[in-house]
């Protein structure tokens, strides 16, 4: 198949673009690295499958891209938008143009191609959420000008934006909303939790736990994602959302015990003020995906041992910029 894949430099993106590549499709891929990785694909583009263009889905650049290539693509994934909790404030206008304008871009050439078409939202579309468990018909509980607005909105907006073109233009779209990923090709330099403590463990820094470290989240293996977003790809029913990630919740004072224990560190845990924006806890209802015959296989000591091997060889040769 033609697959095109926006933020393919990203952690996720490049994971999904080497298993769609493996598995013998052809991939056109984009990315401005706003916060993807160059290398996170190099070896990818010596692959003549695998097609690059550096450019954002909000601008013109990316609409030439696809009209240029002369191919109709089968399926197309957005996964286009900055990550990391510091860079809502950091990248808070790109994050908005990515959900508003790029959603906008990208929805329009799946139409023209008529295109199957899977949205990766987020499950901070929840907020701060008042129920323990979050099921795809809970309509979340945020603040439309809170500090983490830019992104819980953007992703929200997004969402619409997607439903819009379901029901106005028949567009075969899914969505998933990814609850936190982790694994090999997060970027060293990531302010997400996995990669936060892997390279203080590692570089024998302290590892900074929020407050009293009892925040709880679940914690998804990357290579069960990638199957996960590929099976909604082909079987998700149109017009759905689908909840992604793990159901085993784990305190974050826990997870940093097990990442020292993965990385056999002598590192300390100090505790630092906590956010007030920092959700309490997020816990995914999975029985939507599951029953497309999905779960998350990969138990969090193996997938922590995979992620450290893959940090201790990066960190032999990458400096940090």
């Amino acid at each position: 198949m033609k697959i095109l894949i926006a933020g393919a430099a990203g952690f996720i993106g490049s994971n999904l673009s080497t298993k769609l590549l493996k598995d013998g499709h052809q991939v056109w891929a984009v990315d401005d690295f706003s916060t993807g990785k160059p290398e996170n694909i190099d070896n990818l583009r010596q692959d003549k499958n695998f097609i690059f263009a550096n450019c954002g889905i909000e601008t013109e650049d990316f609409l030439k891209f696809c009209f240029d290539q002369g191919v109709k693509f089968d399926q197309i994934f957005h996964l286009a938008c900055p990550t990391g909790v510091p860079n809502i404030e950091i990248l808070g206008e790109e994050i908005l143009e990515a959900c508003s304008n790029g959603t906008k871009n990208i929805l329009h050439v799946a139409r023209e191609h008529d295109a199957r078409f899977l949205f990766t939202s987020s499950s901070e579309i929840y907020g701060e959420s008042e129920v323990p468990v979050q099921r795809e018909d809970y309509t979340g509980n945020v603040d439309p000008i809170g500090w983490r607005a830019n992104y819980e909105e953007g992703k929200r907006f997004s969402e619409t934006l997607v439903m819009h073109s379901v029901r106005k233009y028949k567009l075969k779209a899914t969505i998933v909303r990814l609850f936190n990923i982790y694994g090999p090709k997060m970027s060293l330099d990531d302010f997400r939790v996995v990669p936060v403590f892997l390279m203080q463990a590692l570089t024998g820094e302290s590892i900074t736990v929020h407050g009293e470290g009892s925040q709880m989240r679940t914690m998804c293996f990357v290579d069960d994602l990638i199957k996960g977003l590929c099976l909604v790809m082909e079987k998700g029913n149109v017009g759905e959302a689908y909840n992604l990630g793990s159901d085993k919740a784990i305190s974050m004072l826990d997870l940093a015990k097990e990442i020292i224990q993965s990385t056999k560190s002598e590192s300390k845990i100090i505790f630092t003020p906590r956010a007030t924006h920092d959700h309490n806890s997020r816990m995914p209802v999975l029985d939507k995906v599951r029953a497309l015959g999905w779960d998350c296989n990969t138990d969090l000591q193996t997938g922590l041992k995979i992620t450290t091997d893959d940090f201790r060889r990066r960190l032999a040769t990458y400096h940090i910029k």
